[in-house]
C-alpha cells in the first residue's frame, strides 16, 4: 500500500471537528464497554438466575473476542478501506448493544457479548489511526490529547456510570446507552471521513492469524478464570497457559520466516515503536490495576455503597482530561519524555501515598490520590502515543495502532490478575501471621478480656477476634498491592532513556 503523509489532505476547519467527534464518540462508546458492564454483574446474575461463575462470561467472552480480532484491524482495513470499516464496526457495535440489552438468557447475553467484542475491536485502533492521518504532523500532540481522553477516562468512569444506572433505571441500560453514542458516530463518518486507499493484493496470512488468534484468547482465558479455578491447580488453565506459550512461540518463528507474514516485524525496527509498546504495556498494568482494587477495598473493608465509590473515583478521571488538555497544547515545545517522566514521577508518589491507607482514610485522601494518580496517567498516555508513532512508516499505521492498543489490553488484564492473585495470596498470609499473636501472652488481648471488649472463653467473641484480625489483614493485603505497582512505575523510569525525541527528525 502506498505510504501517505495523510489520506485526508482536504480536512480542515468543520470538516476536521466533526471527524474528530465521530471518532471520540466512537472510541468513548467502546472504552466504556470494557469497565460499566461489570457493575451490573450482580444484577444481571439474579435476572438470569445463574451463578456467579457462568455470569462471568459475560465479560470474558467480550474481552477474549476483542483480543483476537484487534489485530486483524490492519489487513481487513487495507482489504475493504478503513472508513468501511469503521462504519460497519460501528453498527455492529451499536446494534450487538441493543441485543445484549434485550437477552433473555445467559446464552444470549454471552453471545451477544462475544459479537460485540468482535466489532468493537477495531473502534479503538482505527480512531487513533484516522486522528493521526486527518491532523497534520505538528499538530499529532493535540490529536492523541483528544484521542486519549475518550481512551483512558472511558474505564475510569465506567463503573461509575453503570452504577448510576443500574441503581436507578436496569442493568439492560448499561448496553443501551451505547445507542445514541453509535447513531451520531455513524452519521459523522458517513458524511466526512474519506475513504482509504485500497490494497487488495495483499495477502492474508491465515495461519498465522490462528496462531496468534489462540495464543491471546488462551492468555486472556488463563488470566481471566485463573483465580477462580485456583491457577495451575486447574486442568483447564493449564491447557490455556500451554496453548499460549506454544501458539505464541509459533507465531513469532512463523512473522520470521514467512515471505508476507500477519504482522510485519519490519515495523518493530523503529525503536521509538519497540519501546512504546512496551511502555503502553506496563501503563496497561498500571491504568485498571488500582482501579479493580478502590472499589472492593472501599465497598468491603469501609463500606462504601455503589454509587459513593463511583463518585468518588470519578475526580481521577478529570485529572487525567486535565493532564491531556495540558500536553495537547504543549506537545510541540516541550520534549515528551520530559512529560513522561513527570507522569511516572507522580504516579510513583500516588501509590506511595496509598501504601499508607487505613480503613479510617478520608473520602477526600482517596479522591486527592486518585486525582494525581490520573494526571499521571494523562501526562504519560498522550506523549508515548505520540513518541511512539512520530518515527514509524506511515504504511504500518493501522497495524501499529492495533497493536498498541491490544498490548494495552492485555498489560491490563495480567496487571488485574497478578493483583487480585497477590492480595488473596498476602491476605492469608498476613491473616496467619497476625493470628500468631492472639494468644494468653499478649497483653492488648488481656486488656481487652478484662474491659470486657473480648471474650475468648464463647465462640461469639472468638469470630469478634477473627473478624478483626481478617479485616488488618486484608487491609495490610492491599497496602502490599499498591507497594507493588508502585514499583511497578519505577520499573518503567529506565524505557524513558530509550526513547528518541523525533523534534529534529524530518516526517517519516
Amino acid at each position: 500500500m502506498a505510504a501517505t503523509q495523510s489520506v485526508q489532505p482536504k480536512s480542515a476547519g468543520t470538516t476536521r471537528i466533526m471527524i474528530t467527534i465521530s471518532v471520540m464518540l466512537a472510541t468513548i462508546m467502546q472504552a466504556l464497554d470494557t469497565t460499566i458492564a461489570n457493575v451490573a454483574l450482580p444484577n444481571m446474575k439474579g435476572a438470569m438466575g445463574t451463578t456467579q461463575d457462568q455470569i462471568s462470561w459475560v465479560l470474558t467472552s467480550y474481552i477474549v473476542a476483542a483480543a483476537i480480532c484487534m489485530p486483524l484491524t490492519g489487513i481487513v482495513a487495507a482489504k475493504i478501506g478503513r472508513k468501511r470499516l469503521f462504519m460497519w464496526s460501528v453498527v455492529g457495535f451499536t446494534v450487538t448493544s441493543i441485543l445484549c440489552g434485550a437477552a433473555q438468557s445467559l446464552d444470549q447475553i454471552v453471545f451477544f457479548r462475544l459479537l460485540q467484542g468482535v466489532f468493537g475491536a477495531s473502534l479503538v485502533p482505527l480512531s487513533q489511526s484516522v486522528l493521526l492521518d486527518t491532523y497534520p504532523k505538528e499538530k499529532h500532540g493535540s490529536a492523541m490529547a483528544m484521542w486519549g481522553v475518550g481512551v483512558m477516562v472511558g474505564p475510569i468512569l465506567g463503573p461509575y456510570l453503570g452504577g448510576l444506572l443500574t441503581e436507578y433505571y436496569s442493568w439492560r441500560w448499561v448496553f443501551y446507552i451505547n445507542v445514541p453514542f453509535g447513531i451520531v458516530a455513524w452519521l459523522g463518518l458517513a458524511g466526512f471521513l474519506e475513504e482509504s486507499p485500497l490494497d487488495k493484493k495483499r495477502s492474508f496470512d491465515l495461519y498465522g492469524f490462528v496462531l496468534l488468534g489462540i495464543a491471546i484468547g488462551s492468555l486472556q482465558m488463563m488470566l481471566d478464570r485463573g483465580e477462580s479455578q485456583s491457577w495451575f491447580e486447574s486442568l483447564e488453565v493449564i491447557i490455556e497457559g500451554m496453548l499460549a506459550v506454544v501458539c505464541g512461540y509459533m507465531f513469532l518463528v512463523h512473522i520470521f520466516t514467512h515471505d508476507h507474514p500477519f504482522i510485519d516485524p519490519k515495523m518493530f525496527h523503529d525503536r521509538n515503536f519497540s519501546v512504546g509498546m512496551v511502555f503502553i504495556f506496563i501503563v496497561g498494568v498500571i491504568l485498571l490495576s488500582s482501579m479493580a482494587l478502590l472499589p472492593p477495598f472501599m465497598s468491603s473493608l469501609m463500606g462504601y455503597p455503589v454509587v459513593d465509590i463511583g463518585a468518588i473515583l470519578a475526580p481521577r478521571g478529570f485529572g487525567t482530561m486535565g493532564a491531556m488538555i495540558i500536553v495537547g497544547r504543549l506537545a510541540n515545545k516541550v520534549d515528551a519524555r520530559y512529560f513522561i517522566s513527570l507522569g511516572l514521577s507522580l504516579i510513583t508518589f500516588s501509590m506511595w501515598e496509598m501504601t499508607l491507607f487505613t480503613t479510617e482514610v478520608t473520602a477526600w485522601d482517596i479522591i486527592r490520590t486518585g486525582m494525581v494518580q490520573g494526571v499521571g496517567l494523562g501526562f504519560i498516555f498522550v506523549p508515548l502515543s505520540t513518541i511512539s508513532f512520530a518515527t514509524l512508516n506511515p504504511k504500518y499505521r493501522n497495524e501499529g495502532t492495533a497493536m498498541f492498543s491490544l498490548l494495552r489490553n492485555i498489560g491490563s488484564s495480567i496487571g488485574i490478575s497478578v493483583v487480585t492473585t497477590y492480595l488473596a495470596q498476602r491476605s492469608q498470609i498476613n491473616h496467619a501471621a497476625f493470628a500468631d499473636y492472639i494468644n494468653p501472652f499478649n497483653l492488648g488481648l488481656q486488656m481487652a478480656q478484662e474491659s470486657g471488649v473480648y471474650n475468648t472463653a464463647t465462640t461469639a467473641g472468638l469470630a469478634a477476634i477473627n473478624q478483626v484480625v481478617t479485616v488488618q489483614a486484608t487491609t495490610l493485603a492491599y497496602l502490599q498491592d499498591f507497594r507493588l505497582m508502585m514499583w511497578v512505575s519505577v520499573a518503567a523510569v529506565p524505557l524513558v532513556f530509550l526513547l528518541k525525541s523525533p523534534a529534529k527528525k524530518s516526517p517519516a
